[in-house]
């Protein structure tokens, strides 16, 4: 739960670039497709140490078990008393929980804009992209379907990106995807089209949220297929590896 939160939060941090003109066929950055009016925002939480983090869940954590009627007189006790040490540490260093706590809600709705939000100067724009193609169902009137991701692995190994980060393309029939994450250059019509689907991808369900819409007039492979699965042993190996690394942290549950 706590990584997952980690992720939550750091999904939210924004890259503040100068968007390119799009002109017919123009190539585009990952970087210009998040609308940049929403993109700068007051984040209380991206201020906060590693350890301050921690302190925070850890309040939360011990305010929800104080809230609930479970333990021992003793262990509640002492749940009281870490409420207490935890939070004055907190005031010691300029955190006031309290406040801190309330804006979550405004947070979140910040990054949800930040996340989903597609720059409206790119709508409707005939524009070249490169990316990692991630084979999809055929749409209903039988158009071949792909997604389009910034980087290798993402929405399989690795968490999805913000949804606009990803592209539903729709092919034009001349080429389709032959395995996962096959990189490629696309030029075709970009629109600003949320969607959501779930499609089965190599660790299983996985819901493709994405802002963006791209009907393709032409495909660049940029790699062979066999360089494609070279990669994916590799990425096993270190996925494998990383199960037998220990952070020596305490988990969430604690």
């Amino acid at each position: 739960m706590r990584h997952w939160f980690r992720f939550v939060l750091l999904a939210g941090l924004v890259y503040c670039a100068q968007p390119a003109i799009a002109t017919s066929g123009t190539a585009l950055d990952w970087a210009d497709l998040p609308d940049p009016a929403v993109q700068v925002f007051e984040d209380p939480y991206r201020d906060l140490s590693p350890e301050q983090f921690d302190d925070v869940l850890f309040v939360v954590r011990l305010r929800g078990r104080l809230q609930q009627d479970i333990g021992s007189e003793e262990e509640r006790q002492r749940w009281r008393e870490l409420l207490t040490e935890t939070e004055d540490a907190l005031a010691s260093g300029g955190v006031d929980i309290d406040w801190l706590l309330d804006q979550r809600e405004v947070v979140i709705e910040r990054r949800r804009k930040a996340g989903t939000n597609g720059n409206p100067q790119f709508d409707g724009q005939t524009i070249t992209l490169a990316g990692f193609a991630i084979p999809a169902p055929s749409d209903p009137d039988g158009r071949p379907v792909a997604y389009l991701v910034p980087e290798r692995g993402m929405c399989s190994h690795m968490p999805p990106p913000p949804p606009n980060q990803m592209i539903r393309v729709r092919l034009n029939g001349d080429w389709a995807p032959s395995y996962f994450h096959e990189p490629v250059r696309l030029t075709g019509t970009l629109t600003i089209a949320p969607s959501v689907q779930d499609m089965v991808v190599v660790d299983g369900v996985m819901p493709m949220s994405a802002t963006f819409q791209l009907d393709t007039d032409s495909v660049e492979t940029l790699e062979t297929e066999a360089d494609g699965l070279e990669w994916k042993q590799r990425a096993a190996d270190r996925i494998r590896a990383a199960g037998n690394r220990k952070t020596g942290g305490a988990k969430a549950s604690e």
